[in-house]
């Protein structure tokens, strides 16, 4: 679909009708100055195409934006995270502080470096990465 981008069309286009602007110098008949527009576009379209496929920016790489690109940051425990199930603390990744919870449920304490696994709704679920700084009480 990146062929039909309205910037890369116009380009080619215009391009051509360059090209039928030379030829009507030359010759009055429409027909002639068509069929050199319509070729001269389609084959500027067509090979074109390579340098396109090597140059543009392909389409498919999903890049992490917002809230998603925090996924495997690591930040610090700023608030205790208790064993709780309504009890959340909080982290800062980055420069910014988040609301954040354990991934599996276990006391984190303030100062402990952790990474974030995945986002829940408006939370953080955040792992330790130095687990003998964690205490290991798991709620059942």
């Amino acid at each position: 679909m990146k062929y039909l981008q309205l910037g890369f069309l116009l380009f080619w286009l215009s391009i051509a009708s360059i090209l039928t602007l030379l030829v009507s110098l030359f010759t009055d008949s429409i027909i002639i100055q068509a069929a050199v527009f319509v070729i001269s576009s389609g084959l500027l379209l067509f090979f074109t195409k390579p340098f396109v496929d090597k140059y543009v920016t392909k389409e498919d790489k999903a890049v992490a934006t917002n809230a998603f690109s925090l996924i495997g940051k690591r930040g610090i425990v700023t608030k205790d995270m208790n064993t709780l199930p309504s009890s959340f603390g909080q982290v800062e990744v980055g420069e910014e502080i988040w609301s954040a919870v354990s991934e599996d449920s276990n006391e984190i304490k303030k100062g402990t470096e952790i990474e974030v696994v995945r986002i829940d709704g408006v939370k953080l679920v955040v792992k330790p990465i130095n687990v003998a700084e964690h205490s290991s009480a798991k709620v059942d």
